[in-house]
Parts: C-alpha cells; structure tokens; sequence
C-alpha cells in the first residue's frame, strides 16, 4: 500500500522556508527526508505526514499551517532591529534565525504566563532610555545603580559562573529576562529582543562565562537605546553603514564602563604597569574576560593596537569552546537554557490552574512526560 501524501499549500510551505533564510538546496541537504522539497513547493508532489512533522519542527511551525489556504501573518522580527538592515538580516544564517522565532515564543510565553504586565520591581528599560550622543560614563553609571550590583557584590563573586548567574537574576529583577542556548554557530555570541513589556535577552551558552557576561550587557545596551539587537563577530558581506557600526561601538563601550567602571579601574591600576598580567588579575576582580581589560588599556594609551591585537589573538587561540548540550543532564541543561526564574513562573500558574500539563510542557518547550523530573531538578538546583 502506497505511502498517503499530504495536499498541502505550496505556498505556505514556500513562506515558512524563507523565513528562517533556507535556499531549497540548504533544506534539501539538512534531511535525505527532504530531498524532493523543491518538488512540493512547486506542486509536483507531495510530502507524507511523517515529512510534514520533520519541516515542522525545522521551521518552527505546527504542522496545521501547511494546510492554511495562504501563508499566515508571520511576525517580521528583522523590523525591530534598527542596527542591522534588511541587506545584513539576509545573511544571518538559519540556525540563528529560528533561534529568533524561538525567542519571539518565549517572549510571547512570558506576556501570557503574565498577564501582560511585567512584575518586575522596577523595569530597566522604562527607567532609562539613551541616545546616541549621551555620556557613557554616566550612562554606565545609571544602568548600574538600577541593577542594584555594588563593587563589592561584584569584587566578592567567587567565579566567573556566580557572576553569571548573578547578573541574570539581577537583570530579571528590572524587567529583563534572559534565556540561553546552544547557537552551534559560535561567532554569534547573542541577540535580544526589544518589547515595551518583556524585553528578552539571549545568549549563546557555548562561549566562555565571560564572553556570556559581555554579551548580557551589549544587549542590555541594545535595548537602553530602544531596539533590538545581535552580537556579533561575523563581517557582514554588506557592511552595516556608519550610523549603525557607530550603535554597536556605543554597546560594546557601554557595556565595559557598567562591567569595569572608569573610577574603580583606575584606583584598581593605581601605578601599576598595564601588562598581559595585571590584565589577568583585573579581570577575575571584576569577572570579566582579560580582553576587556586590555581594551581598557589600549582606551587609555596604557598599551599599543599592535600589543592589543597581539594580546587578543593569543587569548582567543586559548579559549575553549563548549559545544551544544556536550551529553550533559537534559534536566539542567533545560533549567540553564530557560532560567530559573521563568520556568518557575510556568509551574506556578500551573498549580494556580492558570494552565494545564500540556500548555505547560508548552511553554517550557519539553514533552509532558519529562515535567516532574524537571521540577524536581528545579527543587534541587534551588536547595
């Protein structure tokens, strides 16, 4: 008996492809299931259902959308990034692209599981609202009294992973949730998502803690000046124009001075000689990357471009980059990738009969069967 093929809506499938930024070929290719997709979409044949669910689930779609009668009202998330044109948001690949879908569905989680408000004690992002041309110094300084993180909490951090975890409770605190993941594209460090309510940040989880750290606040930057946002080591082929390399220099110069203050460096330095090693021993003061400190340095005319670029590649061939989930246990990967806090919400409002076990598997992204092992986790992870 013949495999039942799908009569789905061509163009609908066609929309979902070019969303996340797939020619046929790079779909073709991601799955021998796929293979004849240039096919379907030009209405020579079909896919069987058990195709369908796989372009599901890579395209981030539910499989009842393919039998729509035309392509629905995808969100265009590319317009809040006022930094990167339409010409550069072509060339972001589409593991990143769905990353963005996928974030675009926590963010709408979080409003639902919130009723649309957000309960944050004080949100960051309606407190402060920066322009290009405002004082880094005492925007460093305004961003940092919210956040509520004195020097001392800072200088007192262990490691560089409480640091971590630190500034992402502390940004969830001003209205700032953060999530994680494993990029598998790893010059994307992360990105974040503007909203007037449920601004959202996400990092790659596969860079170092301190690159991690660097990337929370170039974000947090993103969204102070009112946009979204993507940090970024990838040249883009079509260069971004001035006005727009000038926002990510602001970024990455605002996210230093809330890291690393000017006052505090200078009393930490005092008169000692800007070296490789005193660059060391600064950065696990502030728990920060030994990179920032040294562009500290070159700022300063402490050291030279060429003792900085040298000092850069050095460190950067010495970094070892954690890949993808690495085998670990699926429960605490879970609990790093979506936080503490938000997953916490989720199981709140189901015990609240808000939602029920499926809309909580739901927004926590797992199947039902693995939510009680997840809470207990959760509970462990918190004793």
């Amino acid at each position: 008996m013949a495999t039942e093929r799908m009569p789905i809506t061509k163009e609908v499938l066609t929309a979902a492809r070019e969303r996340l930024g797939y020619t046929l070929t790079a779909l073709a290719m991601k799955r021998p299931e796929f293979r004849k997709i240039a096919e379907w979409e030009s209405g020579d044949s079909n896919p069987t259902y058990r195709q369908l669910e796989l372009l599901a689930k890579d395209l981030w779609v539910p499989v009842a959308i393919f039998f729509f009668p035309e392509p629905p009202d995808f969100p265009e998330i590319e317009k809040t990034f006022r930094t990167v044109g339409s010409e550069q948001f072509a060339e972001i690949p589409p593991k990143i692209r769905l990353l963005l879908h996928k974030a675009r569905a926590f963010q709408i989680g979080l409003a639902e599981l919130n009723d649309d408000r957000n309960p944050a004690r004080q949100m960051i992002t309606k407190e402060l609202a920066f322009g290009i041309d405002d004082d880094i110094t005492d925007m460093a300084a305004q961003a940092r009294a919210i956040l509520g993180i004195s020097l001392l909490d800072q200088f007192d951090w262990r490691d560089d992973n409480t640091a971590l975890k630190s500034w992402r409770k502390a940004f969830y605190e001003v209205g700032v949730t953060v999530f994680k993941d494993a990029f598998r594209e790893e010059r994307y460090c992360g990105f974040s998502l503007y909203d007037d309510e449920f601004p959202i940040i996400y990092v790659n989880n596969s860079n170092t803690k301190t690159r991690q750290i660097f990337t929370l606040f170039h974000e947090l930057a993103h969204l102070l000046f009112g946009t979204s946002g993507i940090d970024s080591e990838v040249e883009f082929e079509n260069p971004l124009p001035a006005n727009r390399r000038r926002i990510e220099t602001k970024c990455n110069r605002l996210a230093a001075d809330i890291l690393v203050p000017e006052e505090a460096l200078t009393k930490e330095i005092g008169y000692k000689m800007a070296t490789k090693s005193l660059a060391e021993t600064l950065a696990g003061r502030f728990c920060v990357s030994r990179e920032v400190i040294f562009r500290k340095f070159l700022d300063r005319g402490l050291v030279s471009e060429a003792a900085y670029e040298a000092a850069k590649q050095e460190w950067d061939s010495q970094v070892t980059r954690r890949r993808g989930n690495g085998g670990g246990n699926f429960y605490r990967t879970r609990i790093a990738y979506l936080g503490e806090d938000y997953i916490s919400l989720a199981f709140k409002r189901y015990y609240q009969d808000r939602i029920d076990e499926e809309e909580l598997a739901d927004y926590l992204a797992i199947k039902p069967k693995h939510l009680d092992q997840l809470e207990d986790t959760l509970f462990e992870a918190s004793m």
